[in-house]
């Protein structure tokens, strides 16, 4: 059974990774009221998002609102309804809402047709100075991660870094 939920109002949009480097795992949370809703995602989809969101609102007035900093932490439960295929963004000027889709990834054949109907979707209008406060939140949580390597610019490990261009 697929999950569909549309917020007009949120009281948070938020991301944030669980586990040690090397080994987080990102969510995204949607926070209205008593829902906490939580999709698993990739690291790369939080940077897109965030990269995005940047872009759109180059092109608007600056946020007159935003959210507290305690409002961009992950809340539990983290139970994620899903992981997160596709997204979709755009902008509202009527009501000056920016509107996210989120679907859920869904297996397909080798064809690349979905061997399913049934697909979650999460639908969000944040404010601009939600979405102002999500891309600098999610661009320290993506940068809190491994270091790069000088050399290679891969992702250093805490166990060590076998570097393939010092060998």
């Amino acid at each position: 059974m697929s999950v569909w939920y549309e917020f007009e109002e949120l009281d948070a949009f938020t991301t944030g990774a669980i586990g040690r480097p090397g080994e987080r795992t990102f969510y995204l949370q949607v926070r209205a009221g008593a829902q906490h809703i939580a999709i698993k995602c990739e690291k790369q989809q939080v940077a897109a998002i965030a990269g995005y969101l940047e872009k759109v609102l180059v092109d608007l007035p600056p946020p007159q609102d935003r959210p507290v900093a305690a409002a961009l932490e992950l809340r539990p439960p983290v139970e994620s309804e899903f992981i997160l295929g596709t997204i979709g963004l755009g902008y509202e000027p009527g009501r000056d809402r920016i509107v996210i889709q989120f679907d859920e990834m869904v297996p397909t054949d080798e064809e690349g047709s979905p061997l399913s109907d049934d697909q979650g979707q999460i639908r969000i209008h944040i404010s601009r100075g939600q979405a102002l406060a999500f891309c600098e939140h999610a661009t320290e949580v993506v940068a809190a991660g491994r270091p790069p390597c000088r050399w290679c610019q891969g992702p250093i490990d805490p166990d060590g870094h076998a570097c393939p261009r010092m060998n």
